[in-house]
Order: C-alpha cells, then structure tokens, then sequence
C-alpha cells in the first residue's frame, strides 16, 4: 500500500517541478522517508543472504571434499588390501592343482588383481590428503611387486623348500602391515579433514552471526535516524510498526490522540496483541504436536509408510525403514504396500501389510513384523504334531484327567492295549465311564472295580498289575498333575513277564536240549556233596560225542542240532528222577548219578550210555550215528568241590579219547599229572605260535627219471627251549585242536614260498595242508597271498593233503580244489593207500600227484611183503596220468625195486634227512651238480 502511495512524487514531477526539487519533496515525506528506510534495510538483508548462500556453497565444497577425497580414499585403501588378500588366495590354489588350465587360468587372475590393486592404490593416493598416506601406498606396491617376484621364482611349487614358502608368508605378512597402515592413515587423514571441515564452518557461523548484528544494528541506526526526522505520533507510530513488523510484539505503543493517527497507534496495539496471542498459541500447538507425532512414528514398534497420490513413498519412519532394508528396497517396499496381507521377504521375515486412505488420495500403510508370530506358530503346530506322533506312537497307554476326573487325552495304545474300538474311549468321559467301558472285556466286575479304583482314585505311584481273560498281563500307575487332574498309563508286559521266566529258566538251562547248564550242574553237585554221607557217595561222569563235528560239517548245523537234541533225551532216559544230565558244550554233557555205594555201579551206567548213544538216529531224512567216550569220576573221594569232580571227570575223559573212543575210564590219580603236562605244552605251542618259534626243514624229492633233486618237501620242526626238538605227531594234534593249525599252516606256507622263490627255477616246493586247514575259508586266500608276495610262480607250488579230507564235505573240497589249480598250484594226495583209499576220489579230484605211505615201502623187499601194493599204485597213477611219489626210502634195493617198478620220485634217508635251509645249496650242489646250486 504504502509502495502504491509513492507515486505520488511522480505525479508532481508531471506538474511541471524540476526532478531535483520534486525528488527532494518526496524524499522529505513520511512515505519517502519510510521508503528509503526499507530500501537500505532491504540491501542489508540482501547482503546478509548473498554471504549465507556463498557460506552454505563453501560448506557443501567441504563435505563433498570430505566425501570424496577422505571416505574414498579409505575405500580404495581396503579394495587394494582385498585384492591382495584374493592375490594369494589364488596363488594358494594354483599350489593345490594339478590342472594346467586351470593353473593357467589362476595365473591370470593374479596378474589381473595386481592391475586392480596398482589402480586401487592410484586412487587412494589421489584421494589422500597426506604425504604419510603417499608413502605408504608406495610401500604396497613395492611389496607387492616384490612378493609377485618372489612368487614368480618358485618355479614348481612341488620342489620349493619350506625355507622359500616361509620367506614369501613373510613377504604377504609385511604386505598385509603395509595395507593396515595405509587405512589407518587415509582414515586419519579423513577425520584431520572433517575436523578442519568443522572449523571452516564453525568460523563461518561465527561470522553469519556477527554479519547478522551489524545488519540488525544497521537497521536500528535507520530506525533511529528516521525517528529523529519524524516527530510525534508519526514517529511513534512509524516505530511501533517497524517494531511489529520485525517481530518485537512486546514493545509499548504510544496511545496517541483522537485523530487518525491515534487510532492507527491503538489499532496497531490490538493488532500486535492478537498476533502475539495466536502465534504464542499456534507455536505451543504446533511444537506439541509434532513433538508427539515425531516421538510416536520414531518410537512405533511397526513400520508407518504414507504414499502420495501418485504413490511415491512420502514418509517412512524408521522401523520401515529397517523392515525393508537391503537392495531393491524401494522396489519390494512399493510391492509389499500393492495390497493388505501378509508377505514372505527374501531374507526369511513374514510381514503383515494394514492400508488405510487419506483424505488427499494417498495411503497410510502400516507393516508389521510377525515373523516370530509365524515362528511360534509353526513351532506350536511342530510341537502338536510331535506331541500327537509321541502319544500315538507310545509303548503305553495313557489317559490324561482333570481335577473333575473326565478324560482329556487318550492315545491310539490305550485302544490297542484292551482291543477297544478306537472310538470307545473319546475326551470328555469320566473315569468310571471308562472303567466300565473295560468291563466289556469279561474281567470280574467286581475285582476290576477294585483294582482299577486304586489305579484311578488309590494312592498315586503306586502300580498294579492287571490280569486280562484274554492272557493280557497289563501293568497301571497313576501320577497327579499340577492341576489336580491325573494321569494313568497303562504297559502290556505280557511279553516281558514271559521273557523273565525264559531268562529265569535260561539262566539254569541249555537253551537248545533243555537241560540244567553249568550252573545248574555246580549246585547240583554241591548239593550231592551236602547230603554225601559216609558210606553213600555219588558219581560225576563227562561224557563227550564222538565224530559229531563230521555229522555238522557234512549235514548241516541243524542236523546237528537234531542229534543233540536226542542225544540228551537219551541220556534223560538212562537216569533216575535223583540224578541228573547237563549239557555244559557243545557236544559235552555231565551226568551227576546218585546214591552211588560201589564205583561198580557207575560203571553200569557208563556202559549203559554208551550203549544207548550209539544206537542210529533218524535225522530229517538221514541216518546218523555217532559213538560216545564217558570219564568217570566218584564223590568223595576224588574231591568234595564241583570245580575238582568234573575237572577230574575231563581227566578221565581225556585219558579215554586217548585210548580207546567209545569207552569209559575211572579218574586215577596219576592222569592229573599228564593233564598238567598238556597244559603246560598247550601253552608253550600257543606262545610258540605268536613268536614264530618254529623252523621248516626240507627234505629233497629225487626224480628217477631225471637223476636229480627235483624240489623239496617242507617240514615243521619246534626246538622247545627246555625239552629240545618235539615231535611233530606230538604237538600237530594239539595245534588241531586248540585251532591254531590255520595260522601255523599259513606261516609253514608263506617261510617255504620265501625260501623257494631263491632256488632254481625247476625245483617245487611241496607243503603239507592239516585237513582242518583245508576246510578253513581262508586257505585259497593265504595261498593266492603267500605267492604274489614272494613272487613265487603257481607252479612250482605242490600241495599235500591226506584222504580224510575228501571224506569231510566232498562238495566243498571239489570247489577248494579247483580253486588251488586255478592258480596254477599242483595237489597231491598223500599217505594214499593208509585212509579211506577210494578209487572214485583220483576220477572226481583233480590230483597231479599220488605219494606211497612209507609203511609199503618199508616192507617192500620183505618177503609176502606190500611190493603187489607198490605196484599196483604205481600202475594206478601211470594210468590216471598222475606223478608217483614214493616216501620213506632208506636202502638201495628199496630204491632199486621202485626204479623196476616204473615209481618216478623218490624221497627218504637214503638221500637226505630233513635239513634247515642253509643246508639246502649244499644238497642242490650234491646231487644237481654246483651249478645248479643257490647261493
């Protein structure tokens, strides 16, 4: 209004007054007075704004500077310490290949990364604001380029030394300081920058703030100069709007005169009272609602979105802001608000989405996280699920009360457990509702409301057990809960009840015939013993089967088994009801009879057995028979302890086998001592085994047609450290049955191969294999073994085995048998013509060899000696192509009859005794010529 009203002056000027009188005229009013005031305040707050702008230009310089040359250098700075760290990462594979290419390819990545780390350190560099920083990166490269050289140098990793791979580990340690120090120093430098930042701004405050007096003292000098030239109430009224106008609402105005001029003065008043009113009150309203707006949507534990009517995000509290952080969040945070619902995230979380309009078109959104909502929900259906799966899949049956005592839960078993419908027993009946329901079963009505009452309404803890009409055997206990309810679970312990009367029976009984076991028999005895008077005693017999391992190995363990069985119904049938029969082995049983007054009557019993037992059975279609050897032995006086009777019963039973099979022998005192004597022999052979204290000899086989040594037979020889040399009659037998022939058989096999491998090549070594050794699983494996580790060829291997094992399993010895020759290896039949000697045996196995038992030859020259034997066997193996071995030949004329009669190997004293190995080259050299001899 008032820049309206100083057109006037122009006006006059129009009238005909000079510019300079009219200007002075105008100039010389209120209006123009008031106008040159504005127009000098006006340049000083132009001035002031101008210098702001350039101020707040400098401090955008700063921290762009701060950004981009402090921030990015450090950025660079660890770029070049991870391309580093790839560096030696990829050396560290192209160490670990063996791929060419991909040797190549790792090659190249390193020369790559030392491109990037050299750009990386180039930027840094330009970046940093420090000569210290410059250094440093200097330093990397100098490192890096010497740890490249060095890496270059190894040539092949494989033949690099350790000291070499610990100078480079050092080199990339000295590398990786480097690195940490130029970080360190371009983060130094960044924060020196933003220090100097903050003082450049700090200054320039401080001058905005001194430029901002001067300009307010400026204006007061104007006000005051205008107040001095314009008197009375203009000048008041000049000054109070001046006053109001600059936002000084508490300054006093001049209440003034009636005129015009007084009434715009008490306006004025009214006016800076009602402004300064609703800007007290606008502020206060204003500052407190965005003080509780600001601290709700800060503070809310969900994340508020408000989208424009365009649908661009106008706000977004924090917690949205965490919600969908990440990249491409401003994209999956406008597809998440597309809709209301609940969202699956790419990171796992579940959010539920709440929209609501605003009056402008936008939307409101609220998002919620509920994915620990949506965990506990799926936790809660796991753990009913595991639950249910555990209740239906109990071993017991369970019914769960309340306080009330109605059903809650019942499980699938409880159903199963009383062959109840599934649906008969359901939640929400009571417990005598579910009692009656398991009267149906037939049970007594009233001893099942007896028992079942305690079970549910009794002292807690305590189980009974239940005796079902269908044989069910079922055991109940109830516990209390912590709501006053109960809960009663239910076991079916048919079977365990009848289990721990079988564990009960087995405990004293032989699970296959029945009878008493060891334990059983050692109370027995001990009893006898208790109730021995002194002119009454009672018999211990041990009675062992003869030829029962045949029976097993050629018909079956189930046939086996069969004969047992009736073997001990047999012997049940030879005693009284005061005696008794215990099997305590496997085909060794012990008969304890009573009331024995003379040994004469034990021996009656023994023959009595032996006469039972071996009577023929009839075995699931096989005829079977089998011999018994009783040892007897009579209480007291052989002993009073059942550890001493029946050790005294094996003696004696020992001492039978020995000497007759399928007869009986009373214990004697002196067989003790022999017994002691196997003992100790038993246990110097085993240690004998596992020290290889043995030693094979070898005797020369002499081909007649050859005139020559053509291989050797090995024998094992045991020099007892106390006793000397012991006969191999004497200690095989023992190894047989203590079972430590196999590995004896397998060490003679793998010495004879070692020693033979040395020996011209025409020579054969021939090896004895025990008939248990032939039926282990294990003799084809040791034999393909000793060969390809000594190198010796299949067929300079002979091996001897005697006719009693073609007799044992005839099937499985064909299969063994083919299996040897498979390998090249020749077999031979031993001591033919002293076994069970059958002709059908040299048609069905494949033998390359017959060897005459040394009994026919001993008695060849003897007159109506065995030279018809000879010859007969002689003439048998020309014509079944088979080699003839005659052993035990100690005189000339011995030898001259088996040349007449066409025999084409000899071995015995007349040539050789067994000798060790060193004595072999000699034996070579005697009779093969020195040439022919090993070294």
């Amino acid at each position: 209004m008032q820049l309206t009203d100083a057109a006037v002056p122009t006006k006059q000027w129009r009238t005909g007054r000079s510019a300079t009188g009219s200007l002075t005229d105008w100039v010389s009013t209120v209006r123009g007075r008031i106008l040159v005031a504005f127009l000098a305040m006006s340049l000083l707050t132009g001035g002031l704004s101008a210098y702001a702008v350039i101020a707040i230009d400098h401090v955008g310089d700063l921290v762009g500077r701060t950004y981009d040359q402090s921030l990015m250098s450090i950025n660079y700075a660890r770029a070049a310490a991870a391309d580093f760290a790839k560096m030696r990462s990829a050396f560290a594979r192209h160490g670990l290949t063996k791929d060419h290419t991909i040797a190549a390819k790792l090659d190249a990545q390193i020369a790559d990364l030392n491109t990037t780390l050299a750009e990386d350190l180039t930027i840094a560099v330009e970046r940093s604001q420090s000569d210290r920083a410059l250094r440093a990166a200097g330093a990397v490269q100098s490192g890096v380029a010497a740890w490249d050289e060095m890496r270059r140098s190894f040539g092949d990793i494989a033949t690099v030394r350790p000291e070499r791979w610990d100078a480079l580990d050092h080199q990339a340690d000295l590398v990786d300081a480097q690195l940490d120090l130029l970080v360190n120093y371009t983060a130094g430098d960044g924060f020196t920058f933003r220090q100097a930042a903050r003082s450049a701004v700090a200054s320039e405050l401080r001058f905005n703030i001194a430029v901002a007096a001067l300009a307010i003292a400026g204006s007061a000098l104007i006000a005051w100069l205008l107040h001095r030239r314009i008197r009375g109430p203009l000048a008041a009224a000049s000054a109070a709007a001046e006053r109001i106008a600059g936002g000084r609402l508490d300054d006093m105005i001049p209440t003034g005169g009636r005129d015009e001029l007084g009434s715009l003065l008490r306006s004025m008043a009214v006016m800076r009272d009602n402004i300064r009113a609703m800007m007290e009150r606008e502020v206060r309203q204003r500052q407190s609602a965005e003080q509780l707006l600001a601290d709700a949507l800060q503070s809310s534990r969900e994340g508020i979105i408000v989208l424009d009517p365009a649908g661009q995000i106008a706000f977004a509290n924090t917690r949205a802001m965490q919600l969908f952080e990440g990249p491409d969040a401003h994209a999956r945070c406008l597809a998440a608000l597309a809709r209301d619902g609940e969202f699956l995230q790419p990171d796992g979380r579940w959010l539920r989405v709440s929209r609501s309009a605003t009056s402008d078109g936008g939307l409101v959104a609220v998002c919620s996280d509920i994915s620990m909502v949506k965990g506990q929900e799926a936790q809660l259906r796991q753990t009913n699920l595991r639950l249910d799966a555990a209740l239906d899949n109990m071993s017991q049956g369970l019914c769960l009360y309340d306080a009330d005592g109605r059903l809650m839960v019942v499980n699938r078993r409880y159903a199963q457990i009383y062959d109840l419908h599934p649906n008969a027993v359901v939640p929400g009946m009571t417990a005598a509702q579910v009692l009656q329901i398991s009267l149906a079963l037939g049970r007594d009505e009233a001893d099942m409301l007896r028992r079942d009452g305690e079970a549910f309404f009794g002292q807690p803890g305590r189980p009974i057990v239940q005796e079902l009409a269908n044989g069910k055997i079922i055991a109940v206990e109830r516990r209390n809960t912590a709501g006053g309810g109960f809960v009663a679970t239910y076991e079916d312990v048919t079977e365990r009840r009848r289990a721990e009367a079988r564990i009960a029976f087995l405990a004293h009984h032989d699970v296959l015939t029945g009878l008493p076991n060891r334990a059983a028999l050692e109370q027995h005895i001990a009893a006898s013993v208790s109730q021995t008077g002194r002119d009454q005693g009672f018999a211990v017999m041990a009675i062992d089967l003869d030829d029962f391992r045949p029976v097993n190995d050629t018909l079956g363990h189930g046939v086996g088994d069969e004969l047992l069985v009736a073997v001990a119904n047999r012997l049940s049938a030879c005693i009284r009801e005061i005696d008794c029969v215990a099997r305590i082995g496997a085909d060794e049983f012990v008969v304890v009879q009573r009331a024995v007054d003379r040994p004469e009557e034990a021996a009656v019993l023994a023959r009595r057995i032996i006469d039972v037992i071996k009577s023929p059975y009839v075995l699931s279609g096989h005829t079977v028979s089998v011999g018994v050897t009783v040892g007897v032995t009579v209480a007291p006086g052989d002993g009073t302890s059942s550890e001493k009777l029946i050790k005294n019963a094996d003696v004696a039973l020992a001492r039978a086998k020995a000497e007759a099979r399928g007869a009986f022998r009373f214990f004697e005192a002196e067989m003790d001592a022999r017994l002691q004597a196997r003992r100790l022999l038993e246990r110097d052979l085993r240690q004998a085994v596992a020290d290889e204290s043995f030693e094979v000899y070898y005797q020369p086989i002499y081909s007649l047609a050859a005139e020559r040594v053509c291989g050797f037979e090995a024998l094992l020889r045991w020099n007892h450290p106390e006793r000397g040399f012991i006969s191999p009659a004497e200690f095989i037998p023992i190894a047989e049955e203590m079972g430590l022939i196999v590995p004896l058989g397998e060490w003679v096999l793998a010495r004879a191969c070692a020693d033979a491998v040395r020996w011209p090549d025409g020579l054969k070594i021939a090896v004895n294999v025990s008939a248990v050794q032939f039926t282990s699983a294990s003799l084809v494996t040791a034999v393909r073994e000793a060969l390809r580790s000594t190198g010796l060829p299949g067929r300079r291997l002979e091996l001897e085995i005697t006719e009693s094992v073609l007799v044992a399993n005839p099937g499985v010895t064909t299969a063994i048998l083919h299996s040897l020759k498979g390998l090249g290896v020749r077999v031979s039949m031993d001591d033919f013509g002293t076994g069970y000697s059958s002709l059908s045996y040299l048609r069905s196995f494949p033998f390359d060899k017959i060897k005459i038992d040394q009994s026919f030859v001993r008695d060849l020259c003897e007159e109506d000696g065995t030279d018809f034997i000879v010859r007969a066997v002689i003439g048998l193996g020309a014509s079944l192509g088979m080699t003839t071995t005659a052993e035990g030949v100690e005189t000339e004329a011995q030898l001259l009859r088996l040349r007449a009669e066409g025999c084409d190997e000899v071995q015995g004293y007349l040539f050789s005794r067994p000798v060790p190995i060193g004595q072999v080259a000699g034996l070579i050299a005697r009779w093969n010529g020195a040439s022919r001899a090993i070294a």
